[in-house]
């Protein structure tokens, strides 16, 4: 006998399924177009979805911009930080998840290379709950980098006197610049200038360069 509710499950995976599809395709417009430009018209016509629908998911602009922002999030764990830490700890975890960084932009996993940088540009003027979350996303990606720093400093990997909120500012300024020097310069120099400006400050915060890569 067919499950009674198997119909309600049925819609309510298709609307997951909705859900999901129109917020990669937000993600992917903004990292072009930023949030503010965002609209569920534009949407729903790029996937052929009624619009009427969509107010179900997102009754408001904002709430969008939130779900959108909380997706980027999601691709970001998912491409780059879980693969670097399931694989590696200390310093070698910090050098992973610059790898993979610059990975993500270089196999053009976003149309406008990344979202965040998009974002943060355009709203850091702009007070308010969508600003308000961004920021705290940044705050979590420093504290990220901040805690492998202070893990290898105890590893003995670091240095001792080896500064985690600067170095966590210095890794993500590099991975930042490549966005947009990789599309007003050329690509390949600013890819290998990323990666060899993070390898040569860590080599030389390194106490064992031979758990670096040597270039």
């Amino acid at each position: 006998m067919p499950n009674a509710n198997s119909g309600g499950d049925g819609r309510r995976q298709r609307g997951d399924r909705t859900r999901a599809a129109v917020l990669d395709a937000a993600v992917d417009l903004a990292s072009t177009d930023g949030l503010d430009g965002l609209s569920l018209a534009q949407l729903a016509g790029r996937l052929g979805v009624s619009k009427s629908g969509l107010f179900t998911h997102w009754p408001d602009k904002q709430t969008l911009q939130l779900a959108v922002i909380d997706r980027a999030r999601e691709q970001w764990a998912d491409l780059v930080v879980r693969p670097a830490l399931a694989e590696h700890t200390g310093v070698r975890a910090l050098w992973a998840v610059h790898e993979r960084r610059l990975a993500f932009y270089a196999d053009g996993v976003l149309p406008g290379g990344c979202f965040f940088v998009a974002t943060q540009a355009e709203f850091d003027d702009q007070p308010g709950a969508v600003r308000d979350r961004l920021v705290a996303l940044l705050h979590e990606w420093v504290d990220l980098l901040c805690s492998l720093t202070t893990e290898a400093i105890a590893a003995g990997e670091l240095r001792a006197d080896t500064d985690p909120a600067l170095l966590a500012y210095e890794l993500d300024a590099l991975g930042q610049s490549v966005v947009t020097r990789a599309r007003l310069h050329d690509a390949d120099t600013a890819f290998g200038h990323a990666r060899a400006a993070v390898l040569t400050r860590l080599r030389g915060l390194c106490l064992h360069p031979d758990l670096l890569p040597r270039r």
